[in-house]
């Protein structure tokens, strides 16, 4: 730094203002400092800069799986939030296994991270405990933590699937089949909580032979979908609980001699090329990591008022699947 003080005629403290993106320097001295930087080739030591202030600019992100396309625009959100805040972010994926996700968290924390927004796999967050009380702000994106109190940012999945499962009511089915991911999952368990909740509010009974949780891999849903829909008293219409499960129910639908009505939890890319297209009760994932990093960098800043608990508002999107009237036979 001093020889770049040196070489643009200014003070050191100049030099760092300018380095450091801080207020109080001219355009013309910006200009002369960022020369002398590109002429020598200087590089801030980060390593320093960590020491003095004890923090190191670093956030963790642990998704349950980045190749999810829910996940890719939550995970860009998050990224800008944090480089607008001068900070870097790290991820990885849980592949929906708690210990994957605790060992995830912890080696984050090892680093020294100063957040961590966790999208949970586990439902035991105990182990964050001497991480939190130890100065490392954490937030829970999509499902709340378990065991502990902690910030929460999650989309109305309750809500939004008693509107969906209403939609296909409002359109003359009866005989509504829910398939689902794992019942243990937040997620899932309030999506079904909606299913029964539209149902009850039409005076409508649940056959509990038209529910169906479990791991969301095509061979299990496409068993199941080819279940509810073929017999001889088949569902005429079917809610889908994520968009995992949406796409293999399409595809068990389009191999079916009759129309089936179908609604989805998640948005899906190309969903309304398809014909008919498909109806959704779309979440905001980029609003929704947004909304978790903007609550993080708050804690780091040093808010210090109780965990919030921020439901973000989902919406129905109607592009013919759901509107779909019942068919039998």
């Amino acid at each position: 730094m001093k020889d770049v003080a040196a070489r643009a005629g200014v003070g050191l403290k100049t030099v760092s203002r300018v380095v450091n993106g801080e207020p109080g320097v001219t355009q013309d001295t910006e200009r002369r400092v960022r020369d002398a930087i590109a002429a020598l080739g200087f590089r801030r030591n980060d390593s320093a800069r960590i020491l003095r202030k004890g923090r190191t600019a670093s956030v963790g992100l642990v998704l349950e799986d980045l190749a999810d396309p829910f996940y890719a625009p939550l995970n860009r959100a998050v990224e800008e939030v944090a480089r607008a805040h001068g900070a870097l972010l790290i991820n990885g994926s849980s592949a929906e296994d708690a210990d994957r996700e605790r060992e995830l968290a912890l080696a984050f924390c090892a680093r020294r991270v100063d957040g961590l927004i966790v999208i949970p796999a586990g439902d035991d967050h105990r182990y964050l405990e001497p991480e939190m009380a130890a100065g490392i702000a954490t937030v829970f994106a999509d499902r709340p933590a378990g065991r502990i109190s902690a910030d929460a940012v999650l989309s109305d999945s309750f809500g939004g699937a008693r509107e969906g499962v209403a939609h296909l009511i409002a359109h003359g089915h009866r005989r509504i089949g829910f398939l689902g991911d794992r019942p243990r999952i937040h997620t899932a368990a309030e999506r079904l909580r909606g299913y029964r909740a539209a149902m009850a509010g039409a005076g409508l009974p649940v056959d509990e032979r038209w529910v169906s949780l479990g791991p969301t891999g095509p061979e299990r849903v496409r068993a199941e979908a080819e279940r509810l829909l073929t017999g001889p008293e088949p569902v005429t219409a079917l809610f889908t609980g994520n968009n995992r499960v949406t796409v293999t129910a399409v595809r068990v639908i389009a191999g079916l001699p009759r129309p089936v009505a179908l609604v989805g939890f998640d948005d899906l890319e190309l969903a309304d090329l398809l014909s008919p297209g498909i109806t959704v009760i779309a979440q905001d994932p980029a609003r929704l990591g947004r909304t978790a990093a903007e609550l993080l960098f708050r804690r780091l800043e040093g808010a210090g008022d109780a965990p919030r608990r921020v439901e973000l508002p989902t919406r129905l999107i109607p592009r013919g699947s759901g509107e779909l009237p019942p068919v039998t036979g």
